[in-house]
């Protein structure tokens, strides 16, 4: 008899709400992490052909938005963002990603891996006041709830390029 999957997301400890979310947000990771089991780490730099952005500079992005919009937005602690694992801006002058390559997906990956532990410890340590009050920030006030649900969305849209990318790459 094989086992039969439990589709839920768990409450995660602490508040239920937040742990929904956060299952969720673990969730995305998992179904991403899928999609990149599937990707060759030789094509990590391979351009796809069609002037569109490379599998690291995608993954390169995803990580720095996701800690850039916790310490940056939510927490106004920029200087927490460990300039080590993201050494190079977002974008280009133009607006496009900044191209990222020369590193290995064994690099990208543990990034991917430290940024979600950094944020999972700072929004499992969050009051529910905290998680949803919302941040004077300059340009807009946000709450970590939405962050979280951005971040969510965020993922999923480019793990819909990252599966582009596995299967023009496997020609």
């Amino acid at each position: 008899m094989t086992e039969r999957e439990r589709l839920v997301l768990g409450p995660g400890g602490g508040d239920a709400e937040i742990g929904r979310w956060l299952s969720a947000f673990e969730e995305v990771r998992h179904d991403t992490m899928q999609v990149l089991d599937e990707i060759s780490a030789d094509a990590v730099d391979r351009a796809p052909g069609d002037g569109g952005d490379t599998v690291g500079t995608v993954l390169y992005h995803v990580a720095l938005v996701e800690v850039d919009w916790v310490f940056s937005d939510v927490l106004d602690q920029q200087d927490r963002i460990p300039r080590d694992l993201f050494p190079f801006e977002d974008r280009i002058d133009d607006g496009r990603l900044m191209p990222v390559l020369g590193e290995s997906m064994e690099r990208h990956l543990d990034r991917l891996a430290a940024t979600r532990t950094l944020v999972l410890d700072v929004l499992r340590s969050m009051s529910p006041q905290d998680y949803h009050r919302p941040h004077d920030r300059e340009r807009f006030d946000v709450a970590a709830d939405w962050v979280v649900f951005h971040l969510i969305d965020h993922e999923v849209e480019h793990r819909v390029r990252l599966s582009t990318l596995r299967d023009v790459l496997r020609a």
